[in-house]
């Protein structure tokens, strides 16, 4: 599995909602739903992101926004608005004082607003659960990251805005998947920005011979792989990769995949039924009692204990 792919294992475990937003001003809403990852995508009009901790932030129309929880923002028409409505961690939205209005702002399939012909669109994604894996990327974001239209062009957003409010049979899988690949085209346009601070194993993906190698153990962990046998399979030397892979990276090889095997693992048992033998298995250990021994030695906890957190 490709480490980008890996942003979506987390979020796609407990799903994902998506829904337009149509707003006439004055409104202002209080986003409290600690979800770990959300989309904001403006098509019409303009909008204020106001972190809690942060400089606010407009949305102008081709501009996405990747808000990471669980910290509350605020989305409203002006920076100083004061909230008239708040979205709860078990996403419904009431006034402050707690009473429902998801059905008195509804106004169509998927679309929820004040006015139906509000002069500010928001189409708005919403990731309910995040993974290991997808968190050595993520965690590399800020709070809020925003990507201005002119310095992204994605030809998704559109076409997500076209789709949003059809009622069709398959309807929600296209959208989960436009979805997806919308969170995976600004995670990258972002760390593509000049100065960006991108994870080193991120940067080192463009490197010809590091690059390759992460692909290796990132698409096939349960391989016995070794520093030689992966060498060989990237054109150089053993020591010529161990020193490469570690100067870029910042571990060596078998660190590297022994991270990523454990965040794989940590995924399977909160996301999946499966037997620690079972993981330990898919992930490249020979069986439960090995799992569990890296397992306790670099995270502290048991893969049982882990998985009961969960």
């Amino acid at each position: 599995m490709d480490a980008l792919a890996g942003l979506l294992d987390g979020p796609r475990a407990k799903g994902a909602f998506l829904l337009r937003m149509i707003m006439e001003p004055p409104w202002s809403v209080r986003i409290e739903d600690e979800a770990p990852i959300c989309l904001m995508c403006v098509t019409e009009g303009e909008a204020w992101i106001v972190p809690d901790s942060g400089e606010p932030v407009l949305m102008r129309p081709g501009d996405i926004a990747v808000a990471r929880g669980p910290e509350p923002y605020t989305v409203a028409h002006t920076p100083d608005a004061a909230p008239t409505a708040r979205i709860g961690v078990d996403g419904c939205c009431t006034t402050l004082s707690g009473e429902p209005l998801a059905q008195s702002m509804r106004l169509g399939v998927r679309t929820w607003g004040n006015a139906p012909d509000g002069g500010t669109t928001v189409l708005v994604g919403t990731y309910l659960m995040d993974g290991e894996v997808g968190r050595r990327l993520l965690d590399a974001l800020p709070g809020l990251a925003h990507l201005p239209a002119d310095v992204w062009n994605c030809p998704l957003m559109p076409f997500l805005d076209e789709e949003i409010s059809r009622d069709e049979p398959g309807q929600s899988v296209v959208l989960d998947r436009v979805l997806d690949l919308l969170l995976i085209a600004a995670v990258r346009a972002w760390f593509s920005r000049p100065g960006a601070e991108a994870p080193a194993w991120y940067r080192a993906m463009g490197d010809p011979v590091v690059g390759r190698a992460l692909r290796l153990l990132q698409n096939d962990p349960a391989h016995p792989w070794t520093v030689a046998s992966l060498a060989t399979k990237s054109g150089v030397s053993r020591a010529a990769l161990a020193r490469r892979f570690t100067e870029l990276v910042g571990e060596p090889p078998m660190a590297y995949l022994t991270g990523w095997r454990l965040a794989l693992a940590a995924d399977l048992l909160r996301e999946t039924d499966a037997t620690v033998e079972a993981v330990a298995r898919q992930v490249g250990y020979s069986g439960a009692f090995a799992l569990s021994a890296a397992f306790k030695r670099v995270r502290g906890v048991s893969p049982q204990e882990h998985r009961g957190r969960g």
